[in-house]
């Protein structure tokens, strides 16, 4: 004879496979933000690298213009000197010329090196900028996929995933930024 098939067996298997599909969503909502945790980590790390990195650079062109003004003075203390003794009828020491000469290339040399400073100083906070707004955006991503996982809203993950792409992006055009 035929068994009867209990109806609350096949709702007790239907609960527990929707059961199991939710978890594994969940896991896939969790490891998804801990990957996006992970790219927020290091684009923060490369970001506060380019800061450091830009406010070193701006030391040096500020130490360069620096250094260029001493040479302006010096080269303003020959002239001088120059016509003074001209004026008091002196006649002007034979390495005057010359000091003057070494001034003007020193100075050129110096403005070169204030302006490498300045260009890649600038560089750096662009690279900064640029990984700042992945952070930013990684982070939004994170919050979001918690209040996803509150929700059990998989459309809210979706978001989520879409702002780690977008984050992706920039954490790509920080690292390819010259």
């Amino acid at each position: 004879m035929e068994e009867l098939e209990d109806p609350t067996e096949r709702l007790k298997e239907t609960m527990e496979a929707a059961e199991e599909k939710k978890e594994r969503w969940t896991m896939h909502v969790a490891l998804s933000t801990a990957i996006i945790a992970v790219l927020a980590a290091i684009a923060g790390l490369y970001g506060n690298h380019h800061a450091n990195e830009a406010m070193l650079d701006q030391i040096k062109e500020s130490d360069q213009w620096a250094y260029y003004q001493s040479k302006s003075i010096k080269a303003e203390i020959t002239k001088s000197t120059e016509q003074i003794l001209i004026a008091v009828g002196k006649t002007l020491p034979p390495e005057s010329e010359d000091k003057k000469k070494k001034y003007e290339e020193e100075k050129i040399e110096l403005q070169k090196k204030a302006t490498e400073a300045h260009e890649s100083s600038e560089s750096h906070m662009h690279k900064h900028i640029v990984l700042s707004r992945a952070v930013t955006i990684f982070q939004i991503a994170v919050a979001l996929s918690a209040v996803a996982i509150l929700t059990r809203r998989k459309l809210v993950w979706y978001g989520s995933m879409a702002l780690a792409a977008a984050g992706c992006v920039f954490l790509v055009m920080g690292f390819l930024a010259t």
